[in-house]
């Protein structure tokens, strides 16, 4: 076994798009688990957009990642070394492992997983946090029901793709917004979308008129900023709005954009909610067993977009927020 760890630090709090300076990249020696904790070696970790508001001070969901701590992460890996009696060495395990490659210490939330059932990047997306934001985030929140119109933005990314496949297996008519013709002819052509939108190419609020004639029931929002006010502009009565994320502000250096056109809600006595996929955790068994049936049967397909190489993690991160990334992003450790 090697005898080093390479790990990303926070250095700073970034400000704007994360640069390489925000962190710090050492190699550390690796400490033996003391009793009652395991060591993992990390094999694929889950690049996600929360990432850059764990980075920020402030009150929120979750605590933000301290300066001179391990970048958080998910991940996936393999028990090494174990002084805990649920985990021994070979097991396969997911959780907040960091961007490292060792996790050491004590395996409170890390869960077992089976290679053999699906890829371990599967397990970061469809079958984990992602496919749980998706499914909760639609069902709980959105509440959709047949005959349904479903907008989602960020469509071809990893969770709006999901909950796309969702809506339209709950009979629903899915539009999804996304950048670029590849992401869209993926959109209709394998996932089975009724309509998409470019946002590159195309006026969104023209889009939306042409797909949507009916008005928009349901919006899974991934983006915020001008989508989420165009398609306000077009929401029906008792809409519900789920406000799952707004990657488009995340890298803001002034306020966030707030939605300019909110009177639509008063005015069609809607909805519009956030989420935080940890507060549906303990429904997590019954979701993941639903969305497992679904990939096994085909009904729904999940797309990781993977990338080698621990050392790039600034660069691959920042991938999410130009929409590179086609599908859940992945780093290969």
């Amino acid at each position: 076994m090697s005898h080093s760890n390479r790990r990303f630090l926070l250095a700073k709090r970034p400000s704007g798009a994360v640069r390489r300076d925000d962190f710090s990249f050492e190699k550390a020696d690796i400490q033996a688990p003391a009793e009652g904790q395991v060591q993992v070696k990390n094999l694929y970790l889950s690049l996600d957009p929360a990432m850059r508001g764990w980075m920020n001070e402030g009150k929120s969901y979750i605590p933000p990642v301290g300066l001179g701590e391990v970048m958080r992460a998910l991940g996936v890996g393999e028990v090494v070394a174990s002084r805990h009696p649920d985990f021994a060495v070979g097991d396969h395990v997911g959780g907040t492992l960091g961007v490292q490659d060792f996790f050491t210490g004590e395996p409170s939330g890390l869960q077992k997983i089976d290679p053999s059932l699906a890829p371990l990047p599967r397990y970061l997306s469809a079958l984990g946090m992602t496919g749980m934001t998706a499914y909760f985030a639609l069902l709980e929140v959105g509440q959709p029901k047949a005959g349904d119109t479903v907008v989602i933005s960020g469509a071809a990314g990893a969770v709006g793709s999901i909950a796309g496949q969702i809506a339209k297996l709950k009979g629903c008519r899915v539009v999804g917004i996304a950048g670029g013709a590849q992401k869209c002819q993926y959109l209709k052509d394998e996932l089975g979308f009724d309509g998409v939108i470019d946002y590159k190419a195309e006026d969104v609020l023209e889009g939306l008129t042409r797909e949507c004639p009916k008005g928009v029931d349901v919006y899974f929002d991934n983006v915020g900023g001008d989508i989420l006010d165009a398609v306000l502009s077009r929401i029906n009565l008792r809409a519900r709005i789920v406000i799952c994320g707004a990657i488009s502000q995340y890298n803001n250096k002034d306020a966030v954009k707030g939605p300019a056109n909110y009177l639509a809600l008063l005015v069609n006595r809607a909805r519009m909610e956030g989420f935080i996929v940890f507060d549906h955790i303990h429904n997590y068994p019954k979701a993941a067993k639903e969305m497992a049936g679904w990939l096994a049967s085909g009904e729904v397909k999940s797309k990781e977009d993977v990338v080698e190489s621990l050392e790039t993690f600034p660069e691959t991160l920042l991938k999410l927020f130009s929409g590179e990334n086609f599908g859940k992003l992945v780093l290969k450790v």
